[in-house]
């Protein structure tokens, strides 16, 4: 016996001697770590995902350094209007009055209101200053003065910015119009209370106007989790109790088995609210995670107990035996699933680095609670209940031989009985072919990804009011800005330049860099179109001749101004243009902006590549940046860290189970065959996912990860359960009978309550949550599949190798220990009873 098979036994001898002392100590840990879910906090949306990388860090300099079209320095609130014309009397009258009833609320601290219809009435009077202002005037104007005030609004440059696609000159008409309302609040402001009040107000008004910003967005990013968690939870936890129910057919083991399981998440969010780190979106997995891992493990306990105890063993020894088996296994199968989900600190992503730190720990809590808690208090309870006379309810292992998944199981070995090796070479050939098509799997990233879609599902009618979901309207509100207004963030990228902008060549490199635009960028008469501070001292020479004429006198040719910018670039900042500088140009003269137009139907991939190219034409330090090269940035990352850290699982697993194998059963060549259901199961869970269309996202890339580590847990089980027979009986098809009829029957179940119960998570009002439940289950059923498909021939062939004896292999082979019924016959040392 060596050190790791004498430390085991050690274990399993104070779990059996003690039981009340190990049960005392897991619920004295348990009230330890309670309070720490208190102190959990939620983080949701995509901001998360954008820490650490270049571009997002770009589009923060950005931010911070110009200003944006309205201001930084207070926040903002949109007013959105949606009206048959919003520039005729009703339609003004409809903007005005919304933006009076937010001016006259002091908590919402208006300092100022821009709107189309403000630009109308100060047509009519040049003495509006606010919104009452305006609507007064727009009252009392004729509809002569209204069309004339149009036409001369509609004159000013910036006035149309505001207003939908569909505006026309001529008429004076638009669909829809944006007014901005800009609080006198510090930037930091609670927008996620402000907006919302500010919304309320706007629709109690007359018309169709209402309120929209960031801190909307927000908010219904952080309530979507907890609201597709509320419907969500009860179904899962009434499909996975009811299999429970059936599985354990025994109400005690059902109730020991929901304590275990609950102990396992308060151990692990415990543990997460003291280490300060945030639930996110990706920490959704972890509860799926424990739940399958812990389910498995439970049982297998109870039925490998179960197994021992028909043979009329005492439930200390049945205990006793069926640990030394287990907690080897359940060992193993943790180890490997830790490393699996540690492979995760490979990614630059901080969400999914957080994610393998908890899914880590929380599989240490797992083992500990089901090979300790969970087999002590079960003794307990048996020892009580033999003592007072009350009778088992299910005592019957899953998969016993007289029950109908006892005899359907056994025959899953008939599609490889009669060639192991030729089966085995058809399942590694669609295994690589299955890899080269799934890798080719879509990635993406974007906010609609945390969003619930625009139009909920009509099932959620269905449920009862506590768990109806709230009402969300940033998904459709940005989809009709995107749609009916001219080109949007959505439609632009910058480039953040760093360099001297006073020098003499400053603006004509800029210049340079807009001729010949990629295929994607907006072309105009052979140039992008672009906006820079170049456009400012243009616009302002238009108007001012003095001005002209010293951006005349300081181009030695018709092109840029290339000396005298710092002179320039003052003037700019002393006239009415400040604010138009100050959103492309520093002011400190040593960055600016450049923001490109580009086509709204061209890939995130394809305007990315295009915007790096171009960073690359500027001189200095340029770094291409806005929102879709970010996502695509996310998008490009989490890519790579799903396949890095599938192939350091895969490789840290390989190394792990062949030292584990070998240092516990003496066989370290049969840690590697476990591992190739694993990748049967990944690549065609890859290829699913591309024949679906369902991209990796902010928390589908953790499935690769989720997969390896239900995939060993699975092949663990069965490889070391075939190990046991095998060498108790030197039988190698009744050992793989064996294997098949027992674990099999405990795997059966643990496949079924944690696909049904993960699954559920298809009804879920987040889109991401739901494709995610569905890979879960699909991922869980194919390991299943695998584990008992896959695994038993490579068994097989292992034996093969390992004692030389080819006839195994060989076509046609008689099958020893297995009737043509799939019933077993007569072998030797079997533990498992019919």
């Amino acid at each position: 016996m060596n050190g790791a098979e004498r430390a085991f036994r050690a274990i399993t001898d104070r779990i059996v001697e003690r039981p009340r002392t190990v049960v005392v100590a897991c619920l004295l840990l348990t009230l330890c770590f309670a309070p720490g879910t208190a102190l959990l906090e939620s983080e949701a949306g995509s901001d998360q995902f954008t820490e650490g990388i270049e571009e997002a860090d770009a589009l923060d300099r950005v931010n911070e350094q110009f200003e944006p079209a309205f201001g930084d320095d207070e926040p903002t609130t949109q007013l959105i209007q949606r009206d048959g014309n919003v520039l005729d009397r009703g339609g003004l009258l409809a903007m005005l009055t919304a933006a009076e009833r937010i001016e006259e609320r002091d908590d919402l601290r208006v300092s100022e209101v821009s709107a189309p219809a403000i630009d109308v009435a100060s047509e009519i009077d040049g003495d509006v200053e606010t919104a009452a202002d305006a609507r007064d005037v727009v009252e009392d104007a004729s509809e002569g003065e209204i069309d004339d005030a149009v036409d001369a609004a509609a004159e000013d440059s910036g006035f149309d910015t505001l207003l939908s696609d569909d505006f026309n000159r001529e008429s004076g008409t638009a669909s829809a119009s944006i007014g901005v309302v800009t609080h006198s609040f510090p930037a930091s402001a609670d927008t996620q209370t402000l907006q919302p009040e500010a919304r309320e107000v706007a629709e109690g008004a007359p018309g169709d106007v209402t309120a929209f910003g960031g801190g909307i967005v927000d908010a219904e990013f952080a309530r979507v989790i907890f609201d597709s968690l509320a419907i969500v939870v009860p179904a899962a936890l009434a499909v996975i109790l009811g299999l429970l129910a059936y599985a354990y057919r025994d109400p005690f083991d059902f109730a020991l088995g929901g304590i275990a399981l609950l102990m396992t998440v308060v151990w692990t969010f415990g543990f997460t609210g003291y280490a300060g780190i945030a639930f996110s979106d990706v920490l959704i997995a972890v509860p799926v995670l424990l739940l399958a891992v812990g389910i498995d493990f439970g049982i297998h306990t109870v039925n490998r107990y179960r197994e021992e105890r028909v043979t009329g063993s005492d439930p200390g020894v049945a205990m006793r035996d069926a640990l030394g088996q287990l907690v080897v296994a359940y060992s193993i199968i943790a180890g490997t699933t830790i490393i699996g989900f540690l492979a995760n600190l490979t990614s630059s992503l901080d969400p999914l680095r957080e994610f393998g730190i908890v899914a880590g720990v929380g599989i240490c809590f797992t083992l500990v609670i089901f090979v300790g808690f969970l087999p002590a208090a079960k003794l307990l309870v048996d020892r009580w209940r033999a003592a007072n006379s009350i009778p088992a309810f299910g005592s019957r292992p899953l998969g016993s031989a007289d029950s109908a998944l006892g005899r359907l199981l056994p025959r899953l070995s008939a599609l490889s009985r009669p060639a192991p090796a030729a089966f085995l070479v058809v399942v590694l050939l669609l295994t690589a072919g299955a890899a080269g098509y799934g890798a080719g799997v879509d990635t993406t990233f974007d906010d609609d990804d945390f969003l619930p879609p625009s139009e909920q599902p009509g099932y959620v009618d269905y449920f009862p009011a506590a768990l109806q979901p709230g009402e969300y309207t940033a998904t459709e509100t940005i989809d009709f800005l995107s749609e009916n207004f001219a080109t949007s963030e959505d439609d632009t990228v910058t480039i953040y330049v760093e360099r001297r902008m006073t020098s003499d060549a400053a603006l004509r490199s800029l210049s340079r860099a807009e001729r010949d635009p990629p295929e994607t960028f907006i072309e105009t008469d052979g140039r992008a179109s672009a906006t820079g501070v170049d456009d400012a001292i243009d616009g302002y020479a238009e108007e001012d001749t003095e001005f002209a004429g010293l951006v005349a006198d300081s181009s030695l040719d018709d092109g840029p101004p290339n000396r005298n910018l710092e002179r320039i670039y003052g003037e700019l900042r002393d006239s009415e243009y400040e604010g138009f500088t100050g959103e492309y140009l520093a002011d400190d003269d040593r960055s600016t902006r450049v923001v490109y137009d580009v086509e709204s139907d061209a890939s995130d991939a394809a305007v990315t590549a295009d915007a790096r190219d171009v960073a690359d034409r500027y001189r200095g330090d340029a770094t291409a940046t806005g929102q879709i090269v970010v996502f695509q940035a996310v998008a490009e990352t989490i890519f790579d860290s799903a396949i890095v850290s599938l192939a350091a699982a895969l490789g840290l697993s390989a190394l792990f189970l062949v030292v584990l194998f070998w240092l516990f059963l003496d066989s370290p060549t049969l840690g590697l065959v476990t591992l190739l259901p694993v990748a049967v199961t990944v690549a065609t869970l890859t290829t699913a996912m591309r024949l679906a269309g369902i991209p990796f996202n902010a928390l589908t890339a953790t499935i690769l990860a989720i997969t390896i580590g239900l995939g060993v847990d699975y092949t663990v089980h069965v490889a070391h359960r075939f190990h046991d027979e095998y060498a108790a009986t030197d039988d190698v098809d009744a050992a793989v009978v064996t294997t098949l009829r027992g674990t099999g029957g405990a795997l059966t179940g643990t496949m079924a309550t944690t696909a049904f119960g993960t699954g559920v998570l298809v009804l879920a009002i987040t889109p991401i949550l739901g494709q995610f439940g569905l890979l879960t289950a699909v991922s869980i059923s194919l390991a299943y599949l695998a584990s008992l498909v896959v695994l038993p021939p490579a068994l097989v062939a292992w034996v093969a190798a390992v004692e030389r004896r080819p006839e195994l292999l060989w076509i046609g082979r008689a099958v020893r220990g297995v009737d043509a019924d799939g019933g077993e016959a007569e072998r030797r040392g079997s533990r498992q009873t019919d």
